[in-house]
């Protein structure tokens, strides 16, 4: 079971900015707004871009490669958000000055029936 890793320190992301790092598998970005911390999956499900690497307003990330926006709260896609389509959102702890993201295993891979 995969708990809370270590990623940073307070200090280590600017106000209205983010960061990635690798959590449990997979790249998570972390972005620091008014004080607190939020993280979501790094990867832009368009296209695969960095998005701890774009620019972020209020709430919303853009995707460095071609301006999609995702909420840094809960991944919705602002664009569009009544489409299905959103990244994943991870649980984020921040104790004394270091900062902690939760990404949990993924789900078992069932092997395919035999015919």
């Amino acid at each position: 079971m995969a708990d809370f890793e270590f990623v940073a320190r307070t200090g280590d992301i600017p106000q209205g900015e983010g960061r990635s790092f690798p959590v449990n598998g997979r790249m998570v970005a972390v972005f620091h707004l008014d004080g607190d911390y939020h993280a979501i999956n790094d990867t832009c499900p368009h296209m695969g871009a960095s998005l701890a690497s774009g620019y972020v307003e209020d709430a919303a990330v853009y995707c460095p490669w071609h301006a999609w926006r995702f909420c840094v709260k809960d991944g919705t896609w602002l664009d569009n958000p009544k489409a299905s389509l959103k990244t994943d959102c991870y649980e984020v702890k921040v104790e004394n000055d270091e900062i902690y993201v939760h990404v949990p295993d993924p789900p078992p891979r069932t092997p395919p029936a035999d015919d």
